[in-house]
């Protein structure tokens, strides 16, 4: 993945992160991947997942299952 893609990705962040940081961003990459990075380290490593590996994920973690 490029870094110019990167930079136009529209990251964002769960409204449950508290002020401390320790969280994660996710972000769109024209609908066939969610990238996701750490908060504090922009410039660090970039997790890319298909879109529906994402939605089973984000299900599971919601479910509590």
């Amino acid at each position: 993945m490029e870094m110019a893609e990167l930079s136009r990705a529209e990251w964002r962040r769960s409204s449950y992160s508290g002020t401390n940081g320790n969280c994660v961003e996710v972000a769109a990459d024209c609908g066939m991947r969610v990238l996701v990075r750490d908060t504090k380290d922009h410039e660090g490593a970039v997790l890319a997942f298909q879109s529906v590996v994402w939605r089973r994920f984000a299900g599971k973690v919601k479910s509590g299952t």
